[in-house]
């Protein structure tokens, strides 16, 4: 493209074959009142055809760019596209997402209106086929995401963080871009120390997006696995952040492993945080059955209880391991 543009979007991809055509076609339709858009998409060693997906849309759309991250990593990627960026605002966009026709533009009328740090939107699941319907109905739930606003809020207001998320680009450069040492959580990590500079975090349901969930359960299990454990390794450094909704399913889970021993010492009264989390599921379960479709129902409590065991026991798991490793590291 001609001329510096305005803004820059950055789209990490890696094996996003199934996704990256219908996230790009979404994201060109985005236009500016005045100025341009680049979109920087940053491919960590692909082994399906995204490469090649990305390099057409290149051959057509001169605003497209295509930057190679070797390290992989989402957060490698994302500084990548802070150092290649020409925009003057960077705006972070998901292969798995799709976007309103104006996501750019109400998020840099936001940046300019609130003088926030960062701005985003809310994360609107969705998915395909009966497992993916129902997995996006529940990681949109309360029982499942706590109170995390970017999940469900109505309304705008200062949060911790938000989904995805748009800056200036000199702030990310003052931050130094997300940390690689972290291989998830970063984008929270790094919004922790962008408030801890005393930029704001705002959220705006009118920055429009939908996130296609992964419509497996194995991969849902390995993806909340994921969020408990490095959420500890985020917690270690800035304790401070911790949030109540992040502590409840290590909590049941501590729970489910400390049943021996109330059940010994209570008998049937030792079994009740069991009934009582089996009541709330179901209950919960019925109430975003009849938001969304009744047919999803019978999946529902399963997928619940998939997430609070993966992300709690991951949980635990990293509050036995960070440690560890780093005694390991001092010797």
């Amino acid at each position: 493209m001609s001329g510096t543009p305005t803004a820059t979007v950055v789209i990490p991809m890696r094996n996003e074959a199934g996704q990256i055509a219908e996230c790009l076609e979404s994201a060109l339709a985005n236009v500016l009142p005045s100025g341009a858009i680049e979109f920087l998409v940053v491919d960590g060693a692909s082994t399906d055809a995204s490469r090649e997906i990305v390099e057409a849309f290149a051959a057509r759309d001169s605003r497209v760019r295509l930057l190679l991250n070797p390290d992989r990593l989402q957060a490698a990627a994302f500084n990548i596209g802070i150092r290649e960026a020409r925009g003057s605002y960077l705006i972070r966009m998901d292969a798995h997402s799709r976007y309103a026709t104006d996501y750019v533009a109400e998020s840099l009328r936001l940046l300019e209106a609130t003088g926030a740090g960062n701005v985003g939107g809310v994360q609107r699941a969705a998915g395909s086929g009966a497992i993916g319907e129902a997995i996006a109905a529940a990681v949109s739930s309360p029982f499942a995401a706590g109170d995390a606003k970017y999940r469900n809020a109505t309304e705008p207001g200062w949060v911790d963080t938000v989904y995805l998320g748009a800056w200036r680009t000199t702030t990310l450069r003052e931050l130094g871009g997300m940390r690689t040492d972290l291989a998830v959580n970063e984008d929270y990590e790094m919004n922790v120390r962008l408030r801890q500079l005393g930029h704001g975090v705002y959220l705006s349901p009118t920055i429009r997006s939908t996130y296609f969930v992964r419509a497996s359960l194995p991969k849902l299990a390995r993806q909340y696995g994921r969020y408990g454990f490095w959420k500890v390794r985020t917690l270690i450094d800035h304790p401070g952040s911790v949030r109540w909704r992040q502590l409840v399913a290590p909590a049941f889970v501590a729970s489910i492993l400390a049943t021996p021993l109330t059940f010994a010492a209570l008998g049937p009264v030792g079994l009740m945080h069991l009934v009582a989390y089996a009541v709330a599921n179901v209950a919960a379960s019925a109430v975003v059955a009849a938001k969304t479709s009744w047919r999803h129902l019978p999946v529902l409590p399963w997928i619940f209880l998939l997430v609070h065991l993966s992300w709690g026991a991951s949980f635990l798991a990293g509050l036995v391991w960070w440690p560890l490793r780093a005694i390991r590291r001092e010797r």
